[in-house]
C-alpha cells in the first residue's frame, strides 16, 4: 500500500527542529501550571463514557472519530499483542494510540480510512498548544510515537505540533496514502455526474447497467433484519471468490456493516446473476452527506461481465439521486480505478514524533537523515544521467 513503509523524513510544512535540542528549561514560578498529561488503558472492547464529549456524532460526516467507530474496531480489529490506550492532556485533547511492544501508535490499522487527535470541543487554541506541551511532557523519554492515517487539515493538529515541539519533541512528517473523492454539487443528479466521467469509463457503465438490467438482480441493503443476515453472506461469498488479500481480522466486515444499518448509516450492495448467484458486493457508510465506500469485490470468474462496474455504478446513482448525497469518498489507497469515479486527491500523511535525547530516538533520527541522503544520491544520480 502507498506509504506503508516507515517515513523517510521531516517534512518542510510542520514546526520542525533540524537537529536535536536540550531538554527544555522548567516553567518559572509565575509560569501557570500545564495540564496534566496521561496514559489511560483502555479495559473492554468499548471506550468508557467518559470520551464521549471528545467524540463526533456518526451522523454527522466524521464517522471515523465517532464511537461507532472505535468501539466496532476496539471488539473486533484490535491487535492481540497491542494494549488500547487513551492520551488524555488535561480536558483539553484525547488521542486513542495503541501501545505495541516498541511504541505508542495511533488506533488505526488496515480498515482505518482517518484518524485524528481529538479535541474537546469549545477549547482555544492556547489552551489546546498548553495541553500539546504537556502531552509532549508525557512522550518525552520515550521511544518515537507513530501517528498516521492523518489529514493535515484535522482541528487543531498545528496547534498541538506547536506544543509537541516546544517541549523538545521532533516532529517529522511522511506521505501515508492518498484518499481519492469528488463532490457532488447541490442539485446535481446522476446524469450530471455521469457527464464527468471520462468517456470510456461513461461508455461501459452504460453498456454495463443495460446489461445488470436484463440479466441481473441489484439489491441494496440499508436497515437490520433477514435481508441484511443474507447480505452479508453475500458480500463474505464474493470476497472469498475475490482477488482480494487474506483478511487479517474476518469478523469485521460483518460487525461494521450490522452496527451501521442499525445506526442507519449502511448501505450494502449486493449483484445477482440470473440464478441469484452473488457476482459483486460493496458497502458504504452514509454519514452526515459523505458517503464513504468502505470495502468492494467481485467473483473472478465473473470478472468478464464486469459485475463491480455495474455495482458501483447502481450504487452511486442511488447515494445521488435517493440519499442525496454531496461528497463521495472512495476511501484508502491510489487504486487505478478510483480516479476514474471520483476526481480529487488528498494526501493521508503521518506524523513520528521524536525525542532526539531518548537512544531509539537518536537513531530514528540518525535513520531519517540516511533515507534522506539516500533520496539526495539518488536524484544526484538521475541528473548525471539526465
Amino acid at each position: 500500500m502507498p506509504g506503508a513503509a516507515d517515513p523517510p523524513g521531516p517534512h518542510p510544512a510542520l514546526p520542525l527542529a533540524n537537529a536535536p535540542v536540550p531538554p527544555p528549561a522548567l516553567p518559572s514560578a509565575q509560569a501557570p501550571a500545564l495540564p496534566l498529561a496521561r496514559l489511560e488503558p483502555v479495559a473492554g472492547t468499548s471506550l468508557p463514557d467518559w470520551c464521549d464529549p471528545f467524540l463526533a456524532p456518526a451522523n454527522d460526516g466524521d464517522f471515523f472519530a465517532s464511537r461507532l467507530w472505535y468501539d466496532t474496531l476496539l471488539a473486533h480489529a484490535c491487535p492481540v499483542a497491542a494494549q488500547p490506550v487513551l492520551a488524555v492532556c488535561g480536558d483539553a485533547w484525547l488521542l486513542p494510540l495503541l501501545r505495541g511492544r516498541r511504541r505508542l501508535s495511533s488506533l488505526a490499522g488496515p480498515y482505518s480510512l482517518a484518524w485524528r487527535p481529538l479535541p474537546a470541543p469549545g477549547a482555544s487554541p492556547a489552551v489546546l498548544r498548553r495541553a500539546g506541551v504537556a502531552l509532549g511532557t508525557l512522550l518525552r523519554h520515550r521511544p518515537p510515537t507513530r501517528l498516521d492515517t492523518l489529514d493535515d487539515t484535522a482541528p487543531g493538529l498545528s496547534v498541538l505540533l506547536a506544543g509537541l515541539a516546544e517541549r523538545g519533541l521532533r516532529v517529522s512528517q511522511f506521505q501515508h496514502f492518498g484518499n481519492w473523492h469528488e463532490a457532488v454539487p447541490p442539485g446535481a443528479g446522476w446524469d450530471a455526474y455521469l457527464a464527468r466521467r471520462p468517456p470510456a469509463l461513461r461508455s461501459t457503465i452504460q453498456r454495463k447497467l443495460a446489461r445488470a438490467a436484463r440479466s441481473a438482480r441489484f439489491e441494496l441493503i440499508d436497515s437490520p433484519g433477514p435481508a441484511l443476515a443474507q447480505g452479508v453472506v453475500a458480500y463474505e461469498a464474493v470476497r472469498s471468490r475475490s482477488w482480494k488479500p487474506f483478511e487479517p481480522f474476518p469478523h469485521f466486515d460483518a460487525a461494521l456493516m450490522q452496527a451501521t444499518a442499525a445506526a442507519g448509516l449502511l448501505r450494502l450492495g449486493v449483484l445477482r446473476d440470473p440464478q441469484g448467484e452473488p457476482m459483486a458486493a460493496q458497502y458504504w457508510i452514509v454519514s452526515g452527506s459523505l458517503a464513504t465506500l468502505v470495502k468492494l469485490a467481485h467473483d473472478e470468474a465473473a470478472r468478464a461481465a464486469s459485475p463491480g462496474t455495474a455495482l458501483t455504478a447502481l450504487m452511486i446513482r442511488h447515494l445521488i439521486e435517493v440519499d442525496g448525497v454531496r461528497g463521495l469518498d472512495f476511501g484508502r489507497g491510489d487504486d487505478d480505478y478510483k480516479q476514474l469515479w471520483v476526481a480529487q486527491r488528498a494526501q493521508r500523511i503521518g506524523l513520528v514524533l521524536t525525542d532526539p535525547w531518548h537512544p531509539a530516538g537518536l537513531l530514528e533520527l540518525a535513520r531519517q537523515a540516511a533515507s534522506r541522503g539516500r533520496a539526495w544520491w539518488r536524484g544526484v544520480g538521475r541528473g548525471a544521467v539526465a
